[in-house]
């Protein structure tokens, strides 16, 4: 009856791994939060790599898959990638500056629709999309009138946000998961008599 026991002790193994990468990552995104400007050029140089890896893939398959209808829209959209990562390492702080310009214009945008459609509609849920839409309005407002200086900080806080509440995420994961493999183990133990007891040979046998 050792099965059951083996595989509640992996189980929770790999749930306490969850609650390990989940405190690294909080404790990353506290780091991104303190120093949201170095976050920021983190963020801009991993997006920028993702790009030109995800690039250099894409154009391996579309190699792969030469002869296809579809093997030039592969190559182009492979390397528009290659070409947008190249660009985001090498001149991160500018696409932190475009790329926060950007998000000022969606906050800005989605606030004022949520304003409007909340005027308009009149629903159940009014106040909190009024209360939705000024804030986004607001936050847009701020980016906006700080910019060029907001993109030093802005995406980074965001990536930081991001990291802690990931983290967050997987630390609950981890820590309920383990609480619920050490329920179901110990009502296993509890249901199955003698199951901590060792596995004896007969006495006919031992003679």
């Amino acid at each position: 009856m050792n099965g059951p026991t083996t595989e509640g002790r992996k189980l929770s193994r790999s749930f306490g791994w969850l609650v390990l990468l989940g405190t690294l990552l909080v404790i990353a995104g506290i780091i991104g939060l303190i120093y949201t400007g170095v976050a920021t050029l983190t963020s801009m140089l991993l997006f920028g790599w993702l790009l030109l890896v995800g690039g250099l893939v894409g154009l391996l398959h579309a190699i792969e898959s030469r002869g296809t209808s579809y093997f030039w829209l592969g190559v182009v959209v492979a390397a528009l990638n290659i070409a947008a990562g190249v660009v985001v390492i090498k001149h991160p702080e500018g696409t932190a500056e475009a790329l926060t310009m950007f998000a000022a214009l969606l906050f800005l945008t989605g606030g004022v629709f949520r304003l409007v459609g909340s005027v308009v509609v009149r629903g159940p849920q009014m106040g909190w999309t009024l209360l939705q839409g000024a804030f986004g309005l607001l936050l847009g407002l701020l980016v906006l009138f700080d910019w060029p200086h907001s993109s030093l900080y802005v995406l980074g806080c965001f990536f930081s946000l991001a990291l802690l509440f990931d983290g967050l995420g997987l630390i609950a994961i981890g820590i309920g998961g383990r609480r619920i493999v050490s329920m179901v183990s110990d009502r296993l133990d509890e249901s199955v008599p003698g199951a901590d007891e060792p596995i004896t040979a007969p006495k006919d046998e031992q003679k």
